[in-house]
Protein backbone atom coordinates (compact mmCIF):
# COMPACT_ATOMS: atom_id res chain seq x y z
CA UNK A 1 0.00 0.00 0.00
CA UNK A 2 2.89 2.43 -0.61
CA UNK A 3 0.91 4.58 -3.04
CA UNK A 4 -1.89 5.09 -0.52
CA UNK A 5 0.67 5.95 2.16
CA UNK A 6 2.32 8.47 -0.17
CA UNK A 7 -1.01 10.19 -0.81
CA UNK A 8 -1.79 10.19 2.92
CA UNK A 9 1.57 11.75 3.77
CA UNK A 10 0.89 14.51 1.23
CA UNK A 11 -2.60 15.03 2.66
CA UNK A 12 -1.22 15.46 6.16
CA UNK A 13 1.48 17.86 4.97
CA UNK A 14 -0.99 20.00 3.00
CA UNK A 15 -3.43 20.04 5.93
CA UNK A 16 -0.76 21.41 8.25
CA UNK A 17 0.47 23.96 5.69
CA UNK A 18 -3.10 25.08 5.04
CA UNK A 19 -3.81 25.48 8.75
CA UNK A 20 -0.71 27.63 9.20
CA UNK A 21 -1.67 29.88 6.26
CA UNK A 22 -5.29 30.61 7.23
CA UNK A 23 -4.59 33.92 8.99
CA UNK A 24 -1.91 35.33 6.70
CA UNK A 25 -2.94 34.04 3.26
CA UNK A 26 -6.49 32.64 2.96
CA UNK A 27 -6.10 32.14 -0.81
CA UNK A 28 -3.10 29.84 -0.43
CA UNK A 29 -4.65 28.23 2.66
CA UNK A 30 -7.73 27.38 0.60
CA UNK A 31 -5.63 25.66 -2.04
CA UNK A 32 -3.52 23.74 0.49
CA UNK A 33 -6.67 22.52 2.25
CA UNK A 34 -8.19 21.44 -1.06
CA UNK A 35 -4.99 19.56 -1.91
CA UNK A 36 -5.12 17.88 1.52
CA UNK A 37 -8.63 16.63 0.79
CA UNK A 38 -7.71 15.58 -2.75
CA UNK A 39 -4.76 13.53 -1.53
CA UNK A 40 -6.84 11.99 1.26
CA UNK A 41 -9.51 10.90 -1.23
CA UNK A 42 -6.81 9.43 -3.48
CA UNK A 43 -5.21 7.68 -0.49
CA UNK A 44 -8.44 6.03 0.63
CA UNK A 45 -9.59 5.16 -2.88
CA UNK A 46 -6.22 3.57 -3.58
CA UNK A 47 -5.95 1.84 -0.21
CA UNK A 48 -9.45 0.40 -0.54
CA UNK A 49 -8.88 -0.48 -4.22
CA UNK A 50 -11.85 1.44 -5.59
CA UNK A 51 -12.58 1.50 -9.29
CA UNK A 52 -11.93 5.26 -9.37
CA UNK A 53 -8.37 4.66 -8.12
CA UNK A 54 -7.75 2.11 -10.85
CA UNK A 55 -8.98 4.62 -13.44
CA UNK A 56 -6.83 7.41 -12.00
CA UNK A 57 -3.78 5.16 -12.02
CA UNK A 58 -4.44 3.84 -15.52
CA UNK A 59 -4.91 7.32 -16.96
CA UNK A 60 -2.19 8.91 -14.77
CA UNK A 61 -4.57 11.66 -13.72
CA UNK A 62 -7.51 12.33 -11.45
CA UNK A 63 -9.99 14.80 -12.89
CA UNK A 64 -12.57 16.55 -10.74
CA UNK A 65 -15.46 14.27 -11.69
CA UNK A 66 -13.38 11.20 -10.83
CA UNK A 67 -12.54 12.69 -7.42
CA UNK A 68 -16.23 13.46 -6.86
CA UNK A 69 -17.18 9.90 -7.76
CA UNK A 70 -14.46 8.54 -5.48
CA UNK A 71 -15.63 10.68 -2.55
CA UNK A 72 -19.21 9.52 -3.04
CA UNK A 73 -18.13 5.88 -3.35
CA UNK A 74 -16.04 6.22 -0.19
CA UNK A 75 -18.94 7.76 1.73
CA UNK A 76 -21.08 4.78 0.76
CA UNK A 77 -18.41 2.14 1.36
CA UNK A 78 -17.39 3.59 4.72
CA UNK A 79 -20.95 4.32 5.84
CA UNK A 80 -19.95 7.94 6.50
CA UNK A 81 -22.46 10.07 4.60
CA UNK A 82 -20.65 13.26 5.65
CA UNK A 83 -17.51 12.19 3.80
CA UNK A 84 -18.93 13.32 0.44
CA UNK A 85 -20.01 16.61 2.02
CA UNK A 86 -16.54 17.17 3.47
CA UNK A 87 -15.17 16.71 -0.03
CA UNK A 88 -17.64 19.25 -1.39
CA UNK A 89 -16.47 21.78 1.22
CA UNK A 90 -12.88 21.22 0.08
CA UNK A 91 -13.92 21.84 -3.52
CA UNK A 92 -15.73 25.02 -2.40
CA UNK A 93 -12.46 26.20 -0.83
CA UNK A 94 -10.67 25.41 -4.09
CA UNK A 95 -13.13 27.26 -6.31
CA UNK A 96 -14.20 30.18 -4.12
CA UNK A 97 -11.15 30.52 -1.92
CA UNK A 98 -8.34 29.87 -4.37
CA UNK A 99 -9.58 30.48 -7.92
CA UNK A 100 -11.96 33.33 -7.13
CA UNK A 101 -10.17 34.62 -3.99
CA UNK A 102 -13.56 35.42 -2.44
CA UNK A 103 -12.98 33.90 1.00
CA UNK A 104 -11.36 35.65 3.92
CA UNK A 105 -9.54 34.02 6.82
CA UNK A 106 -12.75 33.61 8.82
CA UNK A 107 -14.45 31.76 5.95
CA UNK A 108 -11.50 29.42 5.57
CA UNK A 109 -11.21 28.90 9.33
CA UNK A 110 -14.91 27.95 9.54
CA UNK A 111 -14.44 25.29 6.87
CA UNK A 112 -11.07 23.94 8.01
CA UNK A 113 -12.70 21.42 10.37
CA UNK A 114 -14.41 19.61 7.48
CA UNK A 115 -11.18 19.10 5.59
CA UNK A 116 -9.50 18.06 8.82
CA UNK A 117 -12.28 15.49 9.40
CA UNK A 118 -11.80 14.08 5.89
CA UNK A 119 -8.03 13.75 6.29
CA UNK A 120 -8.30 12.37 9.82
CA UNK A 121 -10.80 9.77 8.67
CA UNK A 122 -8.49 8.69 5.86
CA UNK A 123 -5.58 8.39 8.29
CA UNK A 124 -7.59 6.40 10.81
CA UNK A 125 -8.88 3.95 8.19
CA UNK A 126 -5.56 3.47 6.40
CA UNK A 127 -3.59 3.08 9.61
CA UNK A 128 -6.16 0.51 10.74
CA UNK A 129 -5.49 -1.51 7.56
CA UNK A 130 -1.72 -1.54 8.05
Amino acid sequence: MPEAERHLALALRHLEEGRRLIEKDPVQASEKLYKAAEEAVKALATGLDLEQARIGTKESTWWTRLLNLAAEALAEKLGIEEFALWWKVAYYLHAEGFHEARLDSEDVKRNYRYVEALVTTAKKILKGKA
